[in-house]
């Protein structure tokens, strides 16, 4: 379980834009659930970006039509048989804002307003934004191609409140009941995973840049020099001192230990060490023991706390869990610890 207070803190992290002014009395409001917490923070972000106005763009439009517009699209006239009504089908660019990204908005907008998880309060606020969409069409949620969102200078502020559109569609819309949208208490395991990471990752940027906080690409290191058909390495999070380097590979799991059920016994998830002793043994080309590996597990329902440390070929890779369901300030104590630990 994760304090949905948190959750706000981790997005906060990840999505740098709501740190702005506007959505900092957030962090002291009360949320008995995701869906609350997403809904409030969509309301702010676009009721922010109604002020500033829905961004238009050119949309591609494909229409049977008596009066030329744009080109003719003589391979779907023929099939259609346009011509028997003194018709023909016109591709065309139209500037308008009922766009892929506004529809997105409108069609998570109303699904809030329809959850029975959503307070009043964040209901109200979705409603009065509503008629500002009111010639963009809403479309269905499960056919979103996430993949066709693209960003530029003209409709960056869009960005992170799509990302908020996908958790909640993505992450939170699990049933249908009756007509309505049934929402799960907490986000699915590869969303939270996706959005651990990012948290982690932004938290170092913020906290330590003298670390060079990124994530790399691990070239391999054959012995012929013959990569080919080899997977790519890339870390979630490296830090880099001056002569020490350390890879975090942060992991997001309902179990965080696999059972082996015959023995009755728990150990880590085994490709989980495989993966970080290969990142670890290919960066320390030299064998100089300079770099270390940290598997970072979120504490979520268990109860179990791992804090192991194992020396492998003179490296060190260690295996920790970070509480999140606690206060925040303690969740800042135990990632700053981290890098006291690693004396980097």
């Amino acid at each position: 379980m994760i304090k949905i207070q948190n959750i706000y803190y981790m997005l906060c992290y990840a999505f740098e834009v709501l740190k702005k002014e506007s959505y900092e009395k957030l962090k002291d409001e009360k949320f008995e659930n995701t869906a609350d917490l997403f809904a409030a923070i969509l309301a702010l972000g676009v009721a922010e970006q109604v002020k500033k106005g829905i961004i238009k763009d050119y949309e591609i439009r494909n229409e049977e039509t008596s009066f030329l517009r744009g080109k003719i699209d003589v391979s779907s006239s023929i099939k259609q048989q346009t011509m028997l009504r003194s018709k023909m089908v016109c591709v065309y660019d139209e500037f308008t804002e009922n766009t892929y990204l506004n529809q997105i908005l409108k069609t998570t907008m109303n699904l809030l307003i329809r959850n029975p998880d959503v307070e009043t309060k964040q209901k109200q606020s979705l409603k009065k934004l509503i008629p500002y969409f009111n010639r963009i069409d809403e479309i269905d949620p499960y056919k979103i191609q996430w993949s066709r969102l693209t960003y530029h200078r003209n409709n960056a502020t869009y960005e992170m409140l799509l990302n908020i559109c996908y958790l909640i569609i993505n992450g939170l819309l699990m049933t249908e009941e009756k007509g309505t949208k049934k929402f799960a208490k907490y986000l699915d395991d590869q969303r939270m995973s996706r959005l651990f990471e990012k948290f982690v990752l932004n938290y170092y940027r913020k906290h330590y840049p003298e670390l060079d906080p990124s994530s790399t690409i691990i070239k391999w290191h054959t012995d012929n020099g013959d990569t080919e058909f080899l997977p790519q390495m890339k870390t979630d999070i490296t830090l880099t001192s001056k002569n020490k380097i350390l890879i975090i590979d942060t992991k997001y799991y309902s179990k965080t230990m696999q059972i082996n059920r015959l023995y009755n016994t728990k150990t880590i998830h085994s490709h989980n060490m495989y993966q970080i002793f290969t990142y670890v043994k290919n960066v320390d080309k030299t064998n100089s023991g300079n770099v270390s590996a940290l598997l970072l597990y979120a504490k979520t329902d268990e109860s179990i706390d791992l804090n192991k440390d194992y020396i492998i070929g003179g490296n060190r890779i260690s295996v920790k869990t970070l509480d999140l369901n606690t206060d925040f300030s303690d969740i800042e104590k135990q990632l700053n610890e981290i890098v006291e630990e690693f004396k980097l």
